[in-house]
């Protein structure tokens, strides 16, 4: 299905990371990926030496985990905070002669959040209110933008990210100001959709999923009993992420006219009250 076809895949932490899942499904069907991770890159001026450790530490770790699960596969430093460093990355693969066919935008950021507590949305700041829009949504516009400048992202394409349910309800497990965020991605994609649609015939959509703890984002804010509730009020029960892995696949397919969809991969979790 993926002949001659190769994917952007951001968001890999490790080999428990949703976006990993994605990425094994799509070298499975015969594609490549081109996957990112954080890293200390050229644009990062003045970090402490704690933080050097800390990113230096987290590329290791995703590079490690990408060569473990997909081989040879390429590795990128991309810190979507810095713009200049999404339009070097963008540069680098131009120059390497490298053309996408599509996308998975599995990035988000919430310092709110901290051991499993989240900060009442009042006391929020607009540091961590923008810094958090930024990353989570804001940065699906400006990867797009510069892979389009350069040429990268081919027409006919296909961009998806990963939202949930927070992003349209308030649900069992209170997430505040991300939620917010991925609402706004939620939007993003439909506008892109739109947009990119009429002048690239690029595809746009985002997957809502089940509540996942196997990751080191869903660990850092879910309990165990929220997983299990999840499981209970969902008629199939909580999905797996290699049942997200094949909506990412089924929405990357060549040729499709699906676009502009906020799909649900959550065992019909969304369906209840």
């Amino acid at each position: 299905m993926f002949t001659n076809k190769t994917f952007l895949i951001t968001g890999i932490a490790d080999e428990h990371s949703l976006a990993m899942y994605a990425a094994k499904e799509i070298i499975k069907n015969g594609g490549k990926v081109v996957c990112t991770g954080l890293g200390i890159s050229s644009f990062h001026d003045d970090l402490s030496d704690r933080a050097k450790e800390f990113l230096q530490k987290n590329f290791e770790d995703f590079k490690r985990s990408v060569h473990d699960s997909l081989g040879d596969s390429m590795v990128e430093i991309l810190d979507v905070s810095i713009d200049q460093n999404i339009e070097s990355f963008a540069q680098e693969l131009a120059a390497k002669g490298i053309k996408l066919d599509g996308l998975l935008h599995a990035i988000a950021m919430d310092k709110t959040i901290r051991k499993k507590e989240v900060k009442p949305l009042i006391d929020v700041t607009i540091e961590e209110f923008c810094d958090t829009m930024n990353v989570s949504a804001y940065s699906l516009i400006r990867i797009t933008h510069y892979l389009l400048k350069y040429k990268v992202l081919q027409n006919g394409a296909s961009i998806c990210s990963l939202s949930y349910i927070a992003a349209a309800k308030v649900t069992f497990h209170p997430y505040r100001n991300i939620s917010i965020a991925k609402a706004a991605l939620e939007r993003i994609t439909i506008e892109l959709a739109d947009e990119l649609g009429r002048k690239h015939a690029i595809r746009v959509n985002a997957i809502r999923f089940s509540p996942y703890m196997g990751s080191k984002a869903g660990n850092a804010t879910l309990k165990i009993e929220d997983v299990a509730t999840s499981n209970k009020m969902s008629p199939l029960g909580n999905a797996l992420p290699v049942d997200l892995a094949y909506e990412i696949c089924h929405l990357f397919r060549p040729e499709s006219r699906i676009t502009g969809e906020i799909r649900h991969v959550d065992g019909g979790y969304h369906i209840t009250g």
